[in-house]
């Protein structure tokens, strides 16, 4: 124990006075979401977990115990709570309710069970290399970072991420990218010699993806020279590789900071609240009436079980699972359900390339390309006879000119090129063949090969809408071998190239892509390209399908970094005249007429302009005129070249300046961007990936819409179901106060049919309505916390509290009332021949807890209709969901519950009132009832769907839009925002202000009075490089 010895033998000093160190060697960690994470002493912080303690490589979803299971749901408020409520139940003898809510938690509880995802990394035997090049089979559960790998001929499951240090594999990465074409993984190439400092680049998963194995993709083929063995270093193992990750996102869900649910809370509060004066009324009360202790306690906390709803969680999460189930039959899969909500608040959605679409119709011009280019091997070729010398002299050409491809450098988006290595079958020397953007080819390529008038025509292409690959060639030199090709570096091979010419192709536009922007554009969303194409090519493309507008102004902004001593700056220009859109269906700028709120000749003159810039000028701009971006963001439609970082970084400013952002993209370069933003969706052909929240069967940019529209009726599902929570609140709530007044309650299956048959049935049916066919230009508050949503909740109370105090006290005042009692016999001879008073003639004890009696019956009445009334009132159709009686479970359930309510009401049944612990009154006021029932129906309805919808609604509508303006057909989405500035800018100058609340809004209302913007042509802003921290400041001058 020298740990003991030093500690009774020495005392504690400083380290420069110290003679004895004790020196720990224990490691601490700890686990969480499936990672271990250890201390790190010389960053003092936790890191993920290296050495000794990589665990066993496995993606285990383990399924907990009942015990765990219970703990877990435990510490989660809201149970916490409905435990609270069970043990309360049961202490008041109400044990059918407290049974329900125990089974309902239990059903509730949601555990994902990935067992297809996870079967998948079954245990496999795997070879590794070891000293000495001995290969040694093990279980791959044995695997830890630093392990060779052997990969089979034949192929494999990868049971974990590793690098490739030897040969070449075809991989399907469909899994975690949606990418169904395979693609080829290439060895990490080896740092070289020649170029100094390209050595000291680190290994990055995501950098060097192309040279990586991830798990769970399949190998299907692998290929190195003269039978070396294909290897590979295991890099990430268990929940750290890329499939572990995708199954922690599913386990462990981004928690989503989305204003509904901060709301909610709040609400909650308010109900707490108001449980808080009941508490106290029913204490006081209580007391004066001389009741005994243990009652005063149970019923006090009886009434706060009532204010604030345990079945609350489940009753929100419906709407979402039933919209989740909707997306699921149009082919859109999700694996974040509580984005689906969220996707009903997007303004702007980010689209990459997939707004082109490639054919197989053969459509070369000019007969400039070869009859054959590829073809099978001579002895595979079926035996045929040429019927002229012509076609004999073609079947003969190629026979010279087999090629076989030595090596391939995979195309790189930083890069911007791909290249291969080949050799022409008996020739002794090699060649070099390489494509890409045609900017970065002729960078690499001799001057001298490279035309005069290159820029000149690569325009001209670009400005129609091509798309453009340059092609260049390079003939290696006699000393390059087989081998040598191997580990040799693309840097050695991309350069001093002779340049070949340009490839022209044509992508069309998708036939719905134009609809599918127009409905965006009519719903007042904003579309913004995002493409790795180039700059005058994404703009064409941009007018084609109706981004921009052909009498839009385009805006380039050209920025360049600091060199040579001089400031960073942007270079301005204005777009030429490009081509007018070519797409039949694209949008027509003369069939949008704009019906402005106030129509102006300025308003009118207003020009609406675009900015368009690569990705090289965006992050200089993200470095160097921070203060510039929000600015580009308002109008940026356009970004080309764009690389994936980019990407992600373009969704960050969008979502800086307060929009909703969604990302249409397909899963392999887009994974950041569409993880980043609000609403990511990926076309693809799985229903689940590493790539995005939301997964699209269907490869077409129509699932947007289709999202949209299901993410709205969701958002308002959740608004209806949590209003009908908290009336039906308040309602009970206000029911049990008034009968404690009088020392009475509503009886325990009163109780469980209100809770059961009619809240439970109600709030399962009501989220049933599916979305509305259509997006339309309003969107849903983001919050409860709003106007028209509060006045709604309080005026709904206002009207049931109302309604059930004129029944309760006006019962009292009925001739025949008096304090009921088993032999009362209030029933005139108009109620009697409906009233079986057999069970009145037995020998009835008194009711201990006086639970018969007139005005229960009466408030039980009242409030049974009074919940189905709210259900109505708040079962919202129009604009976002499809109308209430559309959805034909909760109309059948309402009718059913109203014909059962009305019938034993006007006609009692003696078991049923027996049971429901209902008393005997008058024909006359029951008929009083139903009419109270009536008017109170024809008030709530009249209030919240014409008042609310007339008034309230379209005040938050329009102040929710991004522009105050009327339209017929298509509108701009930019445009509105301009005009929105426009409008309010009286408000801004007057000495009422009015300052937005989405920044966008404001920078909108600014840029209004900003004279120096937008930036006029041919002009240049510099960045002043002196004061950093305290953003870049601009000089604009005139060249």
């Amino acid at each position: 124990m020298p740990e003991w010895r030093v500690k009774a033998t020495c005392v504690r000093a400083a380290i420069k006075d110290c003679e004895v160190v004790l020196l720990r060697t224990t490691i601490r960690y700890f686990t969480h979401h499936s990672v271990k994470y250890f201390w790190n002493d010389t960053i003092h912080n936790f890191d993920f977990l290296k050495k000794l303690l990589y665990g066993v490589n496995e993606i285990a979803v383990k399924v907990p115990s009942v015990f765990k299971l219970l703990i877990k749901e435990v510490l989660n408020p809201f149970y916490i709570f409905q435990l609270f409520s069970v043990i309360l139940w049961s202490t008041d003898e109400y044990y059918y309710y407290a049974l329900a809510i125990v089974v309902m938690s239990i059903v509730s509880i949601q555990y994902v069970m990935l067992h297809d995802m996870v079967a998948t990394h079954s245990t496999v035997r795997v070879s590794v290399c070891r000293v000495n090049e001995e290969i040694e089979e093990i279980f791959s559960t044995d695997l830890v970072p630093g392990d060779v790998m052997v990969i089979p001929l034949n192929g494999t499951i990868m049971p974990c991420d590793a690098v490739l240090i030897n040969g070449t594999c075809i991989v399907n990465e469909s899994m975690l990218t949606g990418e169904s074409v395979p693609v080829t993984k290439t060895n990490l190439p080896n740092p070289s010699v020649d170029v100094k400092g390209i050595g000291d680049e680190l290994y990055n998963p995501e950098t060097h993806k192309r040279h990586t194995l991830f798990c769970g993709t399949t190998v299907i083929q692998t290929r190195f020279y003269t039978g070396e063995l294909v290897k590979a270093i295991v890099v990430r193992t268990g929940f750290s590789t890329s499939k572990g990750q995708l199954v922690r996102s599913i386990l462990y869900p981004k928690p989503t900071d989305f204003k509904l649910y901060r709301d909610a809370y709040l609400f909650l509060l308010c109900l707490v609240a108001v449980a808080g004066i009941g508490f106290i009324y029913t204490i006081i009360n209580s007391i004066l009436n001389e009741v005994q202790v243990g009652v005063i306690i149970i019923e006090s906390l009886d009434i706060i079980t009532i204010t604030v709803p345990p079945a609350l969680p489940a009753a929100m999460t419906a709407g979402i699972v039933y919209a989740q189930r909707r997306l699921k039959k149009i082919g859109i899969f999700c694996i974040s359900p509580q984005r689906i909500n969220i996707c009903g608040q997007l303004n702007l959605v980010c689209f990459d390339k997939i707004l082109e679409e490639a054919t197989e119709e053969e459509t070369a011009l000019h007969n400039r390309i070869m009859p054959t280019v590829v073809r099978p091997p001579k002895q595979l070729l079926p035996e045929s006879t040429p019927a002229g010398n012509q076609e004999m002299e073609l079947f003969e050409l190629p026979a010279i000119y087999e090629i076989g491809i030595v090596r391939q450098f995979p195309f790189s988006s930083a890069l911007q090129r791909m290249s291969v290595v080949a050799r022409v079958l008996g020739d002794r020397k090699m060649d070099a063949y390489m494509k890409g953007a045609p900017e970065a080819i002729a960078g690499l390529c001799k001057p001298e090969t490279v035309p005069v008038d290159f820029q000149n025509v690569l325009e001209d292409f670009t400005k129609q809408g091509f798309r453009v690959i340059a092609l260049a060639h390079r003939k290696l030199e006699s000393k390059l071998t087989w081998h040598k090709v191997q580990n040799i570096s693309r840097d050695a091979i991309e350069n001093n190239m002779d340049f070949m010419g340009l490839i022209i192709m044509q992508n069309k536009l998708k036939q719905e892509t134009p609809a599918v922007l127009e409905d965006l554009h009519k719903a007042n969303i904003r579309t913004v390209m995002v493409t790795g194409d180039s700059m005058l090519t994404a703009v064409s493309v941009a007018r084609d399908c109706g981004m921009i507008l052909p009498q839009d102004k385009v805006i380039i902004a050209e920025a360049l970094p600091p060199k040579d001593g001089k400031v960073a700056k942007i270079n301005w220009h204005y777009a030429d005249s490009l081509t007018q859109c070519s797409h039949p269906s694209a949008i027509d700028p003369e069939a949008i007429p704009v019906k402005l709120v106030h129509d102006s000749l300025e308003d009118l003159q207003m020009t609406r302009y675009h900015f368009a810039m690569n990705g090289k000028s965006f992050s200089v701009i993200l470095e160097h005129f921070q203060d510039l971006v929000p600015k580009l963001m308002l109008h940026g439609t356009v970004f080309a070249r764009m690389a994936p970082d980019q990407k992600t970084q373009l969704i960050e400013a969008l979502q800086n300046v307060d929009y909703f952002v969604g990302m249409c993209g397909d899963g392999a370069n887009d994974c950041g961007a569409l993880k980043r933003a609000h609403g990511g969706i990926s076309l693809s052909e799985l229903e689940a990936s590493v790539a995005s929240p939301f997964t699209s069967k269907t490869p077409s940019i129509s699932c947007v819409p289709n999202l949209i529209r299901e993410g709205r009726a969701a958002l308002i599902t959740s608004f209806c179901v949590f209003k009908f929570m908290a009336l039906y609140s308040i309602i009970q709530y206000f029911s049990v106060t008034l009968l404690y007044s009088i020392l009475s309650n509503l009886g325990d299956f009163q109780f469980l049919f209100i809770d059961l048959a009619i809240i439970l049935v109600v709030v399962f049916t009501m989220s049933l309505n599916p979305a509305w066919k259509e997006l339309v230009a309003q969107r849903p508050p983001s919050g409860l916390i709003s106007g028209a949503l509060l006045f709604s909740v309080l005026s709904q109370i206002i009207i049931c509290i109302g309604f059930q105090s004129l029944g309760f006290f006006w019962v009292k005042q009925q001739p025949w009332y008096e304090v009921w009692h088993p032999k009362s016999d209030a029933c005139n001879t108009t109620g009697g021949g409906f009233w079986n008073s057999s069970h009145v003639d037995n020998e009835t004890e008194l009711d201990e807890h006086n639970i018969q009696n007139y005005e229960n019956t009466t408030v039980f009445f009242i409030s049974s209709f009074q919940y189905l009334i709210v259900a109505i009132a708040f079962s919202k159709g129009k604009p976002f969901r499809q109308p209430c009686y559309k959805n034909y479970f909760f109309v059948f359930s309402v009718i059913f519950l109203y014909i059962f309510i009305l019938f034993i009401m006007l006609y009692p049944v003696a078991s049923v009132d027996q049971v429901l612990q209902i008393v005997c009154v008058p024909y006359q006021w029951r008929v009083t009832m139903l009419i109270i029932v009536l008017v109170n129906a024809f008030v709530s309805i009249t209030v919240e769907n014409f008042f609310l919808d007339m008034v309230l609604w379209k005040v938050v509508f329009n102040r929710d839009k991004q522009g105050e303006y009327r339209f017929s057909t298509t509108q701009p989405p930019q445009e509105s925002v301009d005009r929105w500035g426009k409008c309010c800018l009286p408000w801004a100058l007057g000495c009422r202000k009015k300052t937005p609340k989405a920044k966008y809004m404001y920078l909108a209302q600014e840029l209004l009075v900003d004279p120096e913007w937008p930036p006029k042509p041919q002009t240049t802003t510099e960045a002043k490089a002196l004061v950093k921290e305290n953003g870049s400041c601009q000089i604009i001058t005139i060249t």
